[in-house]
């Protein structure tokens, strides 16, 4: 396993330390754990925002749409454990 070496601050140091103690783990074990957890964390922003794109450009390509408020009730009809059928994607409005 490769080595990186980080500086911290000596507060943060403390503070990484104090909090590693709580929850049980090693300084070390929480340092990895902190940053696999923001890399996943990053990984999930960039999925998030590649589906966005992937469905603007289907919707620029289409020109179909949903309203926000046919869908706003779509999802509100399923929070409440309403079995109903999606909304149809219609032709924007221009």
């Amino acid at each position: 396993m490769p080595t990186t070496t980080i500086r911290l601050p000596d507060d943060l140091k403390a503070r990484v330390a104090e909090a590693a103690k709580r929850s049980g783990t090693t300084t070390h074990g929480f340092i990895l754990a902190a940053i696999a957890e923001k890399a996943e964390h990053e990984e999930r922003r960039a999925d998030f925002n590649q589906a966005a794109e992937n469905r603007y450009a289907k919707i620029t390509t289409s020109g179909e749409t949903i309203s926000w408020q046919e869908m706003r009730a779509f999802l509100e009809e399923r929070l409440a454990g309403n079995s109903v059928p999606a909304p149809t994607p219609r032709q924007r409005v221009r």
